[in-house]
């Protein structure tokens, strides 16, 4: 057994026992047995280093592999850790540039903004004025943000995840494990780590986006500066801001919050529903309120994607939720792969009706889509329900979003917010004349045949 193998076990025990302490050694209720392990297990990523940090951020998005108190503690997982010497940054620049940072950039702040697992974050100042892809002219002087891949990154996480597979296999012969084909996730998630390692990638969807919300006053996307961009650096300009954690400056600098709360679930249901592609790792850090009352996205590295077709029945299960029809939303999740066997729909129905019912407002209380998206989840698992991967990432991005407009506003009711988008777009889409059409022929044989009687 390899030392990062062992130091792996060594970490996963101490967890464990840890567990077993919080959740009084099985003694407790079966959800605070569930909530002990999960945070144990998120600690244990941070105490195991980058490429189990990241993995946890996978975790989290994916509803459909693993239960719902793991997944949303994972998205607490802190992804900051000391930064690396100056240096070392330098020669990083220095190997993709063939020049130093004083020639790449007018100027180069040597203490970071931000360390991560993956990259350290510095800001630095335009040489020479730049069209970026999309949007105005930066000019020289501007202030910018430079993202740089940690040199030794790549090594050190394939180690780490050469030692994760060795687990993930010996754990898969356990029968309660083996359902989660964990190294089919570990294949998963180096692409998707791959990827991101790229900083181009990120690049290139922040440009889209950027695109996408051209006409949105209240919306911006730091315009990437592609002469000062490769694959291990990611070059942006800088915007001006708060993080959601000090909305309180934000607010005394007169920032409307109830105004930006509901416009920022506006602006990721046109995402989903408009433009067919989502930022799925929404959190605090990735999202920035200017001091002109803007919502600044950053941070590309999870992206969703819809189909038409998808979006039309998405619109459906959204207004269905907004407005408690259980019915509804569950006949158009087929539509979206969630297929519950007849056998098993009228329970789920009521489950679901039920669930509603107590979580989704009603009586002066807002609704909690948290606890709906929870408890839909847990009825979903307890019926042997298997949830499509892109069904369980809206899921996630949806009670992401209701976090992301209460962190801005609090006593926000994110579907009183939802139901004129979900009412308008589902009336534009019947009003199409394909709809129409069909219509028109279902009332036309319906009259024929009360004609014919």
């Amino acid at each position: 057994m390899s030392e990062r193998s062992r130091r792996i076990a060594r970490v996963a025990l101490a967890r464990l026992a840890r567990a077993g302490w919080h959740a009084g050694f099985g003694f407790a209720s079966p959800a605070r047995r569930r909530a002990a392990l999960a945070r144990q297990l998120r600690l244990g990523f941070e105490d195991l280093g980058p490429a189990f940090i990241k993995l946890g951020q996978l975790i989290s998005v994916r509803p459909d592999l693993f239960s719902p108190e793991l997944v949303f503690e994972m998205e607490r997982l802190r992804d900051s850790v000391a930064p690396i010497p100056v240096s070392e940054i330098h020669a990083a620049i220095r190997r993709d540039f063939g020049r130093p940072a004083e020639e790449v950039f007018a100027s180069f702040d040597d203490e970071p903004l931000a360390s991560a697992s993956i990259a350290q974050v510095h800001r630095a100042v335009l040489r020479q004025a730049y069209r970026p892809v999309w949007g105005e002219r930066l000019e020289a002087g501007t202030p910018l943000v430079v993202k740089v891949v940690r040199p030794g990154t790549l090594p050190v996480i394939e180690a780490d995840l050469e030692a994760a597979r060795v687990w993930a296999t010996r754990l898969s012969r356990l029968r309660r494990i083996a359902r989660y084909n964990l190294p089919a996730f570990l294949d998963e998630f180096e692409r998707s780590l791959r990827s991101e390692l790229d900083m181009r990638n990120e690049g290139r969807v922040a440009d889209r986006f950027a695109f996408d919300f051209r006409d949105d006053p209240l919306m911006v996307v730091p315009r990437v500066v592609w002469v000062a961009t490769t694959r291990h650096v990611l070059t942006t300009e800088f915007v001006e801001g708060w993080r959601l954690s000090d909305l309180e400056d934000a607010d005394r600098a007169g920032v409307d919050a109830y105004a930006l709360a509901v416009h920022g679930a506006d602006v990721f249901m046109r995402q989903v529903l408009v433009h067919g592609r989502y930022h799925a790792d929404l959190h605090p850090a990735n999202l920035f309120v200017t001091p002109d009352s803007r919502i600044c996205y950053l941070d590309f590295g999870i992206i969703g994607r819809t189909t038409p077709e998808e979006r039309v029945a998405i619109a459906h299960v959204l207004a269905a939720t907004v407005y408690g029809d259980a019915d509804r939303a569950i006949r158009y999740s087929a539509q979206l792969g969630l297929l519950i066997p007849p056998g098993k729909q009228a329970v789920v129905r009521s489950e679901v009706a039920d669930l509603m019912r107590r979580t989704l407002g009603g009586k002066g209380r807002p609704a909690d889509v948290r606890r709906f998206a929870m408890g839909f989840l847990r009825i979903l698992g307890r019926q042997g329900i298997e949830i499509p991967i892109g069904y369980g990432l809206l899921i996630k991005a949806l009670v992401t979003v209701e976090g992301v407009a209460r962190a801005l506003y609090p006593q926000i009711d994110i579907t009183q917010a939802a139901k004129p988008f979900a009412t308008k777009l589902i009336a534009r889409e019947m009003l199409r004349p394909e709809h129409l059409a069909s219509r028109v022929d279902a009332a036309m044989r319906a009259a024929l045949r009360v004609l014919a009687e």
